[in-house]
């Protein structure tokens, strides 16, 4: 069985940056992934720089990227999870770039 996409949203803002969220329900929980779920929760802008990036990829467990830094991510569930997403991008769109 593999997994299932459960939530998929793409929104380009007005300055051709882009926030994408993708969410899959695997068949069964891992060691890395005790909760059920694969996400990847991505901003970049137009040129195609990654800014922000919230993933759980297999043998990484919960991470997060910050423009060039890496740093564990502790999931609590999904809605905190999208709220610290959303919460980072407000933060660094206020940045000078």
């Amino acid at each position: 069985m593999k997994a299932k996409l459960i939530y998929h949203e793409k929104f380009m803002y007005a300055d051709g940056a882009v926030r994408e969220m993708v969410l899959w329900q695997l068949p069964k929980k891992t060691y890395d992934r005790p909760y059920g779920l694969k996400y990847r929760l991505y901003y970049g802008l137009a040129d195609g720089t990654c800014i922000v990036r919230y993933d759980n990829e297999s043998g990484k467990g919960d991470h997060k990227h910050i423009k060039d830094q890496e740093e564990s991510y502790l999931f609590k569930d999904v809605e905190t999870l999208v709220a610290d997403f959303l919460e980072e991008i407000e933060k660094v769109r206020k940045e000078p770039i």
